[in-house]
């Protein structure tokens, strides 16, 4: 066993022989959004992002389902099954079954395998002082999601953030293989605080952050202000900010804003200062809109983050 549970990684790794080593992974949830079809995408370009974020290529994958067969009609359990295996054939990653219960929510995500080679895995741990932090994917999932759910959300950014959603994290971990990073994760549910601070206990580091370079999706502190926010949202800013320090005035929208609870999010990557540049030319070459570099890892206690205005 190469990657275990000793640091919450994204997946375990398993050594096959000295070239080839097996990543597997797995994750389901309830719907984001009210389209079936979309719900399927977004709930396999999250599973897949855990291989990713290993620096693996996707194998093939298997359906977690549960849904209300006497309550929905059976033609929406098809949608969100052909949007799973849609995407996940996007990243050549065949669906090739599964296992289903009668459920009173639905319910869909993924188990995938992958394989990457032994010297070149992408673990949490590694990220050391002077490393650029950079993060592939704009933040608010959470709030816009919750605001969708609340019928306040309107078209143009109920498309934007679906479509971030269904982004897959394929591109940023080609970029992270190509370039080389010293640590890796993705920013999903835990949201930007509390992926980062796993990272940061992993690595016995700390990091400074700087909240004007944070890409966040259009509309997200406005609703943030008024009060649409989800519970995970508002966990991981009580259970992570007592590891961060918010230097300077912040008000609570914005707190709320960086430890949001995402679906789907993008790689946080500990980037080797002098290759920094390289690799925001890296993901720009790729096509990715909305990377950011971040901040810095630096020395300090382990988890800690100031955040700067």
């Amino acid at each position: 066993m190469l990657v275990g549970t000793e640091t919450a990684d994204d997946a375990a790794v398993y050594l096959l022989r000295d070239d080839l080593a097996v990543v597997a992974t797995l994750d389901f949830f309830t719907p984001v959004v009210d389209d079936p079809y979309d719900f399927g995408a977004i709930a396999a370009a999250n599973s897949l992002s855990d291989v990713y974020a290993m620096g693996a290529k996707p194998l093939l994958a298997l359906s977690i389902l549960g849904f209300p067969t006497t309550k929905l009609p059976l033609e929406i359990m098809g949608e969100i099954v052909r949007g799973g295996a849609e995407k996940a054939a996007e990243a050549g990653c065949p669906l090739l079954g599964g296992h289903s219960i009668d459920d009173a929510e639905p319910k869909f995500g993924l188990s995938v395998v992958g394989v990457v080679h032994p010297d070149r895995i992408l673990r949490n741990r590694g990220a050391k002082a002077g490393d650029a932090l950079f993060l592939t994917k704009p933040l608010g999932s959470g709030i816009l999601t919750t605001a969708l759910k609340r019928g306040k959300l309107p078209d143009d950014l109920r498309g934007f953030v679906v479509g971030v959603m269904k982004e897959l994290n394929a591109a940023g971990a080609e970029a992270a293989q190509e370039v080389g990073v010293h640590a890796a994760t993705d920013v999903t549910g835990f949201g930007l605080l509390g992926h980062l601070r796993g990272m940061l206990q992993a690595s016995g580091a700390a990091a400074r952050l700087r909240f004007g370079a944070i890409p966040l999706i259009h509309g997200v502190l406005d609703f943030a202000r008024d009060g649409v926010v989800p519970g995970g949202s508002q966990k991981n800013l009580a259970n992570f900010g007592k590891t961060t320090r918010f230097d300077g005035s912040w008000s609570d929208a914005e707190r709320l804003a960086v430890a949001d609870a995402q679906t789907s999010g993008g790689l946080l990557l500990s980037v080797p200062a002098a290759k920094a540049d390289a690799m925001a030319e890296a993901l720009k070459k790729r096509g990715l809109e909305h990377f950011a570099r971040i901040g810095e890892i630096e020395a300090g206690v382990p988890g800690a983050i100031t955040f700067l205005r």
